[in-house]
């Protein structure tokens, strides 16, 4: 089956996004941050022939910019709601086939980990890599458009969100995990991680 990969991200812009971040750090450190890490992801993952790489990026008029990011990349808008709500959409726009959505704040984020959440999507429903927070940090299906809405009640920036996302899940969908990985959303981690990842 086809593997799509989407990158779902904000356009960095000073003073939106990455608040928690921001407030620990500054504005301006935590626009850097979201460049730096959407232009090494897009290094570690455009390239590969596994799968095919898109952007889902909110605001939506960001997306004419985003083609920029990196040439030849498919850009789309999120489009309007929750999280939930625009990662669900996310999924269910790609052309048929298995695919993976993975988050722009995980430094420690590459081309084995998605590798391992396709493998899994042979024999899963979902997927999901959990995130030390309690949230996760990527999400796949197969066939998205043939499952139910994946994330009704979830208390999104909060410990429970993985769990949140589970318990709403049928019992006839198979469930995969991929590694723990932590996302950046606080000064703690961003300084932690950025002395160990070099970023």
């Amino acid at each position: 089956m086809r593997r799509h990969l989407v990158l779902f991200v904000r356009a960095p812009a000073l003073g939106i996004g990455k608040r928690r971040l921001a407030r620990d750090i500054g504005d301006v450190a935590a626009v850097r941050f979201e460049r730096l890490m959407i232009a090494l992801l897009l290094r570690r993952l455009a390239g590969d022939g596994r799968w095919r790489l898109r952007i889902a990026v909110t605001p939506d008029k960001a997306r004419h910019r985003a083609r920029h990011w990196r040439h030849g990349i498919e850009a789309a808008g999120q489009g309007s709601g929750d999280l939930g709500q625009r990662m669900d959409r996310a999924l269910r726009t790609c052309p048929p086939g298995l695919v993976v959505l993975v988050g722009a704040d995980i430094p420690a984020l590459g081309a084995s980990q998605v590798d391992a959440a396709f493998r899994l999507l042979s024999t899963h429903d979902v997927v999901f890599g959990p995130a030390e927070d309690g949230g996760f940090w990527l999400v796949g299906a197969r066939n998205p458009w043939r499952l139910p809405p994946l994330f009704g009640r979830v208390r999104w920036s909060s410990p429970h969100a993985l769990a949140d996302a589970l318990a709403g899940l049928p019992q006839r969908i198979t469930t995969g995990f991929v590694e723990r990985l932590e996302d950046v959303d606080d000064a703690d981690t961003y300084r932690r991680l950025k002395l160990s990842r070099g970023f």
